[in-house]
Order: structure tokens, then C-alpha cells, then sequence
């Protein structure tokens, strides 16, 4: 079992049911996940660090098997414009590995969290849970609740 992350305490602090699901960390991509476990890919969500014109970065969780629009999700948010922050600029803005990155263990920095609409068509969906190699699979609707994440049109 995993050692207990951020993610993890804060999701039993809330009393949230979670399954953790640990995978080889050369696994990068929600993608990789799906594949890993036999999961269909639209079950394994990626967090995505995005960049507006100012302000603050925001976390975009979409599902491993779709492609972020940024034109859609500017309009989504209310930005003229917005651009996926770099690797090394996501890692260094959220103290987390690409791979790795997570609403959950960022909600002290508070990033401005969403999540794309079609996970509101299933019941439960795998995130990161902080670290490479750890996903959490919990309901759509606790995720949302405690991430505080607003749902957009994203893809």
C-alpha cells in the first residue's frame, strides 16, 4: 500500500471512500493508466496546469482518451486566451511531477480547480493522487465537492 499522501488525508478528514491504485512510475499518462489496469481510458482523468494572460495557474482535469480544447476552455472560464504551462513550469509552479500532479494535494494553494463535463456521466474516475505511480479512484461527485472544482466545457 501506498504511504498516506495530501490527497489521501484530506479525502479521509471529509470521509470520502477511496480506492488506491498503485502502477509502475515510469507510467507517465492517464492513458498508461487505463491501459495498465484494463480500464477504459475515459475513467482515468489527467490534470492539466494551465496558464491564463494573469493571475493565477489553474488545474484542468479532462479524461486520459480526450484532448484539451484551449479556445473552448478560455471561453469556458472567461479568458480571452489560455495555454498549457510547460512541463517544467507546471512542476514548478505545483511542487509536483508531471505525472504526478493533483487536485487533491494542491487544494492549499488554491488553484482555481475544473473538471471537464463528461465525467459527470460516470459514477467514479481515477486522478492522481500527488505522486507518480498513485491514483486514487473515488465518485465523480466527491471529487468535485471537495476539489471544489467547477465543471466546463474543457474538450
Amino acid at each position: 500500500m501506498a504511504e498516506k499522501l495530501n490527497s489521501m488525508r484530506i479525502l479521509d478528514q471529509q470521509k470520502v471512500s477511496y480506492t488506491v491504485r498503485e502502477f509502475p512510475e515510469t507510467i507517465h499518462s492517464a492513458d498508461g493508466v487505463a491501459d495498465y489496469f484494463s480500464l477504459p481510458r475515459e475513467w482515468v482523468y489527467k490534470t492539466l496546469v494551465v496558464l491564463p494572460p494573469a493571475g493565477r495557474p489553474m488545474l484542468v482535469m479532462v479524461a486520459g482518451s480526450r484532448e484539451l480544447d484551449l479556445k473552448k476552455l478560455a471561453a469556458s472560464v472567461g479568458q480571452k486566451k489560455v495555454q498549457m504551462a510547460p512541463h517544467k513550469e507546471a512542476e514548478r509552479l505545483t511542487g509536483l511531477q508531471t505525472g504526478g500532479i493533483s487536485a487533491l494535494a494542491l487544494l492549499h494553494k488554491n488553484f482555481a480547480v475544473y473538471i471537464d463535463k463528461p465525467a459527470l456521466e460516470l459514477e467514479r474516475i481515477l486522478v492522481s493522487a500527488g505522486k507518480r505511480g498513485v491514483n486514487l479512484e473515488l465518485p465523480v461527485q466527491e471529487l468535485i465537492r471537495v476539489a471544489k472544482a467547477r465543471v466546463i466545457e474543457a474538450t
